[in-house]
């Protein structure tokens, strides 16, 4: 138990691109970790290839950080069409892998989903046009249905999101503009309007921002690992943000 029993200390990281060759590389991180928080918060592109094969790795590096861990997959996750087997065999290790499902952790609700591309604003790509482009938009808006519906069943007065995606422009800052549109939705923000959060985390964006916000003031922080190693050098790649235990609230 830390320090703040009424507070909750969340540890996140994202872009992990654990490998077969990774044994061993991570495993320090997760126990460093697991020292400074209560909940370990894992934001895609866990696997490099999306392989059983590396998900056994993350699993055994995982398995010395003794507290809960939360992940939601990423496209680097699916890339083999392995996803089910990757999120089998993490389950299996005691981690909740959230795709537009929620879960509760000492008082706090967490939602999670891997969300997707479309761009932001009066950017953000419409359902006009060829099939493809409307398949494509409508894989953005089942996503933010996935993560509305996750969000909606939570009773908790404090709520986390969790994704790989981002929700906002704002944390994809500093990446080539000609790539915005594949780095986030903000179909993604709409759920998190209509469902307040205390706190948003994805990844994905290597070059983006640390921080950012939605058009409600909630804080959104982009831990992807690339970048958190790139802006705090001397620290170790993870971001801790501290939120308010609650119990959950009645129907």
């Amino acid at each position: 138990m830390h320090q703040e029993k009424n507070m909750l200390r969340l540890a996140a990281v994202g872009d992990l691109h654990c490998a077969r060759s990774s044994k061993g590389e991570l495993r320090n991180l997760f126990l460093q970790a697991a020292e400074a928080a209560d909940v370990l918060l894992l934001c895609g592109d866990l696997t490099d290839y999306g392989t059983a094969e590396e998900a056994h790795v993350l699993a055994e590096e995982l398995a010395p950080a003794r507290i809960p861990v939360i992940a939601v997959l990423g496209n680097h996750d699916v890339e083999s069409g392995k996803q089910d087997e990757v999120q089998r065999i993490l389950t299996d290790a005691g981690v909740h892998v959230l795709d537009g499902e929620a879960c509760v952790i000492h008082g706090v609700g967490f939602a999670g989903v891997k969300g997707f591309a479309g761009g932001f604003g009066r950017r953000a790509l419409g359902p006009w046009g060829e099939g493809v482009i409307k398949d494509f938009v409508n894989e953005a808006i089942r996503e933010a249905l996935k993560l509305e519906s996750a969000l909606a069943k939570l009773r908790t007065t404090q709520r986390v999101a969790v994704m790989h995606y981002s929700p906002i422009e704002g944390t994809v800052l500093g990446e080539p503009l000609e790539i915005y549109a594949f780095l986030g939705s903000s179909r993604l923000e709409d759920p998190l309007i209509r469902y307040p959060v205390n706190a948003v985390f994805h990844g994905h964006a290597h070059r983006g921002c640390p921080e950012g916000q939605t058009v409600n003031k909630t804080p959104v922080y982009n831990v992807a690992k690339p970048l958190l190693q790139r802006t705090w050098p001397d620290q170790p790649p993870f971001r801790l943000v501290e939120i308010p235990r609650s119990e959950p609230t009645a129907l």
